[in-house]
């Protein structure tokens, strides 16, 4: 099988990880010039640490990720609103960790040493005949069995082949960044005040994955200078974190709602196909189970096409309930905080596990 993989990112590694176990070496195309040697964190819930397991990169993980067994929710003041015992939740799933994104990105890229990868190649043409006719930007073409879009929230393989749609902003702004030096920080915390956010997540070894967001309905207007100021309330250690912000990411978040999947023989997986807002951490989740999933239908005795069918079919409700997941968890965090703090003192733990219990079913 002729398979072309478009983004390097997990989406894209994982996927050549899994059709390289089954027989198939796929090649790999990333438009960066460069592999990513920064970046923040990710927290990895159970389905997703599963989902690696089952890639066979779960002990080069664990290796480099801290293991997380509580969250705490607290109000910007430090008063605690809720606290969920996740690795109880997660028992017999996968346990919970924290990891920096370089890191996962090695783990996968090391998995993969046997897979072609060319950097700095981005496809700029996509017709589809018996087989889908690529041209790249350096105007070299080839024609594959089955072109996989797994180049992100703006995908360019998601334009060219199902003619969109755009991502859509969801009304918030973030920041992301990793601060070290606290040692005393342990697990997942997250500070909630009116309109803002503020996420930290232990790493290990005293570093820890930082994340801010802000509603706004305009993010050209947020002050990317002055962006720590609404957190400057925040109770300890929020401000001391917000001290090593300089540099940190930003970007608004953004999620794709996209009708169809795939066409001809053309597919997007991870972000291209799904991406949502952050709150549930299972972007990286969905990505990996989207792999699988995939690789096992390409490997099956059948045609791509049916083949992708069945991959859109088996995926289909479980995303779309992760997705309708954080746009209620959203919706209860812009609630005024008052009503949202009671909500989350009197019913955190039963809504955190309204969110999450289809998700410890096995794809």
């Amino acid at each position: 099988m002729r398979a072309l993989i478009v983004g390097a990112g997990v989406a894209g590694l994982a996927l050549a990880q899994a059709l390289h176990r089954r027989g198939v070496t796929a090649e790999v195309v990333e438009r960066a010039a460069e592999w990513p040697t920064a970046g923040a964190g990710l927290y990895l819930p159970g389905n997703a640490v599963r989902a690696l397991g089952e890639l066979g990169v779960g002990p080069a993980v664990a290796a480099r990720a801290n293991p997380i067994e509580r969250q705490r929710l607290l109000d910007h003041h430090g008063r605690r609103l809720a606290e969920i015992d996740v690795g109880r939740f997660w028992e017999g799933v996968g346990g919970c960790v924290a990891i920096a994104r370089a890191a996962l990105h090695d783990v996968l890229r090391e998995a993969i040493v046997d897979v072609p990868v060319r950097l700095g190649t981005e496809v700029t043409a996509l017709k589809e005949n018996q087989a889908p006719q690529v041209t790249f930007a350096d105007g070299s073409g080839r024609e594959y069995d089955v072109v996989v879009g797994a180049d992100g929230v703006h995908s360019t393989i998601r334009t060219l082949a199902m003619g969109g749609p755009p991502a859509g902003y969801v009304g918030q702004v973030c920041w992301r960044y990793v601060a070290s030096g606290f040692p005393e920080l342990a697990g997942w915390t997250v500070w909630l005040g009116r309109n803002r956010t503020f996420l930290a997540v232990a790493l290990g070894g005293g570093a820890v994955y930082c994340y801010a967001d802000i509603g706004t309905a305009d993010p050209p207007t947020v002050d990317r200078e002055r962006w720590r100021e609404p957190f400057a309330d925040f109770a300890a250690p929020v401000p001391s974190l917000l001290e090593q912000a300089d540099g940190a990411y930003f970007a608004p978040i953004e999620e794709v709602l996209a009708p169809v999947w795939a066409s001809g023989r053309v597919v997007l997986v991870g972000d291209a196909a799904h991406a949502s807002s952050p709150n549930m951490a299972q972007g990286a989740a969905l990505a990996v189970e989207d792999a699988l999933v995939l690789a096992g239908e390409l490997t099956a005795d059948q045609s791509v096409k049916r083949a992708l069918a069945g991959y859109e079919q088996r995926r289909r409700a479980r995303v779309a309930f992760a997705q309708e997941q954080t746009h209620r968890r959203d919706r209860t965090r812009s609630l005024h905080p008052l009503i949202r703090n009671l909500t989350l003192r009197l019913a955190g733990e039963r809504i955190f596990r309204s969110n999450y219990r289809p998700l410890r079913e096995p794809q």
